[in-house]
């Protein structure tokens, strides 16, 4: 099966009838026609087997988390799905790991909106590189240099809950299976990050741990936060397998893309409400003096955790 076999024979079924895709899939480049008068929000991420995901992982859940993590990017911006390219590199075209793969993709793709309109195809090691393209009302994004002295540090749904359970993979345990869910199949909030713009000040998906990716708002935005250890949520499934000492590094381990915002303390009720059912958990808040620090429930400092690094 050659390239172009390939790519009719998985892909070309993802570039469904889409009012922002004049042209998709088959030539040089696609063409895309934004909505009127918005910006295009992009962004892109690399999977690579062994590294971002361990390497018997199903080929389905792969194709979902490669295109969740992406969507996570345009959530975290409040920035409105609409297109995405692959670049797959692959030892082989292995016809039952394509086709499972394309399932995982597709499903999320068609539940997100989301139109495939090109890409690449070749041989090497395992890897999945993605570009999202969303949109986004002219100074309507969720940048990370908004925040402001006094905002509230808010996170959704819960932290530590993929980083455990690669722990235990890392060890030989099996993980409860809503733990393993949460590392193969992430949820990216880009209901949420749609419902909160214009609501939070600032804000960034958490896909490298809470601590450094926080850190990156506080940077951009010329301040600092303190965060209180004692009201990072968690799962039950997280919480009875976790000795406490160990939370607070499992809960900065990454891959967990929900979403951290800074809101103004007089906008959380309504941004609980825009929210539904997915929890938003006050943590800290924004101050002045630049710098992250953590406290425990008494005000004592603790040391940050460092976050995941990928050099």
């Amino acid at each position: 099966m050659d390239e172009f076999a390939l790519i009719r024979r998985y892909f070309a079924a993802l570039t469904p009838a889409h009012p922002a895709v004049a042209l998709g899939i088959g030539d040089d480049c696609a063409l895309l026609t934004p909505p009127p008068g918005e910006q295009l929000a992009i962004s892109s991420d690399t999977l690579i087997a062994g590294r971002h995901f361990p390497r018997d992982t199903a080929p389905a859940d792969i194709g979902h988390k490669a295109l969740a993590v992406n969507l996570s990017d345009l959530a975290a911006m409040g920035a409105q799905p609409l297109a995405f390219t692959l670049a797959l590199t692959l030892p082989q075209a292995d016809e039952a790991w394509l086709a499972a793969f394309a399932e995982g993709l597709g499903a999320l793709a068609r539940a997100s909106g989301m139109a495939l309109i090109g890409g690449d195809t070749t041989r090497g090691p395992l890897s999945i590189s993605i570009t999202v393209l969303g949109s986004v009302p002219p100074g309507r994004a969720l940048r990370r240099d908004g925040a402001q002295p006094g905002d509230l540090v808010c996170v959704t749904g819960t932290l530590g809950d993929a980083a455990l359970a690669l722990q235990q993979l890392q060890v030989g345990q099996s993980p409860d299976p809503v733990l393993r869910a949460r590392l193969d199949r992430p949820s990216p909030r880009n209901a949420a990050g749609l419902a909160l713009r214009g609501l939070a000040h600032a804000g960034i998906d958490i896909s490298d741990g809470l601590c450094g990716d926080l850190g990156h708002v506080l940077d951009a935005s010329g301040l600092g936060a303190e965060l209180q250890v004692g009201q990072l949520p968690m799962s039950d499934a997280f919480a009875r397998s976790v000795m406490p000492a160990q939370r607070l590094r499992l809960q900065n381990g990454g891959d967990d893309y929900e979403l951290c915002l800074c809101l103004p303390p007089a906008a959380l009720a309504q941004a609980r409400a825009a929210c539904g059912a997915l929890p938003l958990s006050v943590v800290g808040r924004v101050v002045a003096a630049p710098g992250l620090r953590m406290l425990d429930a008494s005000g004592a400092p603790l040391p940050a955790p460092d976050s995941y690094q990928h050099f």
